[in-house]
């Protein structure tokens, strides 16, 4: 069974950080690119990261760049964001997923195979002092 869990949510304080977790069952995720996207309240959901399985390569949003870091341990089937300098705009709820859609200005990253598609439930990440 296709599952992936996200973990690592919590409050914290403007300028703190979080590591969040996205453990994948059922298969294996160098095989696929995975992506975190974020659901503020009122907002739609927009994806913030991606790590492609082509070539490892990372791509971030520009409102992310330079504070996220996205990355993979193959070994526990885990991709992680790093969070670092917390704002209260990143406040919402983080999903990962077996796609990718990131929005920068150098351009728009979409990966997306239709027969493999998942999401996890999410977790909860409040900014605020």
């Amino acid at each position: 069974q296709v599952q992936l869990v996200e973990s690592g949510g919590g409050l914290v304080r403007p300028g703190g950080s979080l590591r969040l977790s996205c453990t994948a069952s059922g298969f294996p995720i160098d095989g696929r690119s995975i992506g975190w996207f974020q659901q503020a309240p009122g907002k739609e959901r927009e994806g913030v990261s991606c790590i492609s399985s082509d070539d490892g390569r990372t791509y971030y949003s520009d409102a992310v760049q330079g504070r996220f870091t996205i990355s993979r341990d193959n070994s526990v089937n885990t991709v992680y964001l790093q969070i670092d300098n917390l704002k209260p705009e990143d406040s919402g709820v983080y999903y990962c997923a077996t796609r990718c859609g990131v929005r920068a200005s150098s351009g728009y990253h979409f990966e997306e195979d239709s027969r493999f598609d998942y999401w996890g439930r999410g977790t909860q990440v409040t900014v605020s002092s």
